[in-house]
């Protein structure tokens, strides 16, 4: 028996032709229009099944997640309220307590990264060509420009990656190395455009996709990124980039077909 056997049916989604929200077109701004509760649960399932969030995961408080999404403390608390009731999060009291991913994947999954991942798509494939243009500039940049403070601090974060021993740690060691990195080039827009770009890959959360066997391609593609960085090697840096950062493209691909082939065969049972 699954999480969602023990669960009582979800609540009725919101009919397709519901307006969207301003997230649809600019995932860094806040959540309007529709019901926002349900936009807040559409976004968080889908970064569950992403890999944003892992099973077992704490997720952040409510006031942390009222901040990235640009909403209320209301409504994050509804949303909440809806996730744990369809199972795909548990409560835990205590000290310690909050809301902890419970499962990544149940049976209006599809439904959710249908609104927020595939109505849209044309905006990710977007993001990914500027990825691809804009991070192999600022790896190539920063291995030109770096100085021996730079050095020390990809140096720093590359050994937290390393050393993380859980999916929270990796992920804020993961973000300081691509800013200290960023930072090398010693041009604060280039460095905005990197921040940005991660927001949005990101659906404003704060972490890029995840899988074990992603953070393990990860972890050889950080080292030799820094390298080639700290050794001025400009052409390799630029590659390295380039490649590594198709990783979080391939799981968003990865998600889309996912969602595309539960809905047909929803669709077939029917």
């Amino acid at each position: 028996m699954t999480a969602f056997d023990e669960m009582p049916p979800s609540a009725k989604p919101a009919e397709p032709d519901a307006p969207q929200s301003a997230t649809a077109h600019h995932w860094g701004a806040p959540i309007v229009a529709r019901h926002v509760a349900d936009d807040v649960v559409d976004r968080l399932v889908t970064a569950v099944a992403l890999g944003l969030y892992v099973t077992g995961q704490q997720l952040p408080t409510e006031r942390e997640l009222a901040a990235m999404l640009g909403v209320s403390r209301t409504s994050i608390r509804e949303a909440l309220k809806q996730l744990t009731d369809t199972g795909y999060l548990e409560v835990r009291r205590g000290r310690k307590g909050g809301y902890f991913v419970r499962a990544d994947w149940g049976p209006s999954s599809a439904e959710h990264v249908r609104r927020q991942i595939i109505a849209h798509w044309s905006e990710f494939e977007h993001i990914f060509d500027a990825r691809t243009l804009v991070e192999p500039m600022i790896a190539r940049t920063a291995a030109a420009r770096r100085n021996d403070a730079d050095i020390a601090a990809m140096a720093k974060a590359l050994e937290a990656y390393l050393d993380a021993p859980d999916h929270d740690a990796s992920r804020r060691a993961d973000s300081a190395l691509h800013l200290a990195i960023a930072e090398a080039t010693h041009n604060p827009i280039l460095v905005a455009l990197s921040v940005d770009l991660r927001a949005k890959i990101t659906l404003n959360l704060g972490a890029e996709p995840y899988t074990d066997a992603v953070r393990r391609t990860a972890i050889g593609q950080h080292t030799e990124l820094v390298a080639a960085v700290t050794d001025g090697r400009a052409d390799d840096a630029a590659a390295i980039a380039r490649n590594h950062f198709t990783l979080s493209e391939t799981l968003l691909r990865q998600l889309v077909e996912r969602a595309g082939s539960a809905e047909h065969s929803e669709r077939v049972q029917r």
